[in-house]
């Protein structure tokens, strides 16, 4: 079976490393697949849940508050704003940050204000998602 390389990497260090036979990543666009072989790609990256199916094909998820996303011949590599492996999503913290947002949406009064309170909205509600689907595998 064909794989590729992939590494995950945040200001906070190394995430996952290793081969993979599938990855998606949620590009500004919309969910993107990269399978091995595939054409050179530079992306943004939204919040939201990275897959890597390994060679064996079990799932690994990790959790991204955006970033970059380049895929070269050999390698692909997610440069995450922040990254959390995830098996370390906490359901109860994404839904109290999900509940915060939405207050400081509600209470923005300037356009700043309310742009910044929509893109928190936005990540937190990514991240809450995605520790229910977690949540949803682990049982």
């Amino acid at each position: 079976m064909a794989t590729i390389k992939i590494d995950i990497v945040s200001a906070e260090g190394e995430i996952h490393s290793g081969n993979a036979s599938m990855i998606y990543a949620p590009a500004q666009m919309g969910e993107v697949g990269i399978a091995p072989r595939h054409a050179p790609l530079l992306t943004s990256l939204k919040p939201g849940e990275v897959r890597v199916e390994d060679e064996e094909g079990k799932e690994h998820f990790f959790y991204i508050t955006g970033g970059m996303l380049e895929v070269q011949p050999h390698i692909v590599t997610v440069l995450a704003d922040t990254a959390v492996r995830g098996d370390e999503l906490d359901e109860a913290a994404a839904e109290s940050a999900k509940k915060q947002a939405e207050e400081a949406l509600e209470g923005a009064s300037d356009e700043t204000d309310i742009k910044r309170a929509q893109a928190e909205l936005a990540e937190a509600n990514a991240r809450y998602r995605a520790a229910q689907k977690l949540k949803g595998i682990k049982q």
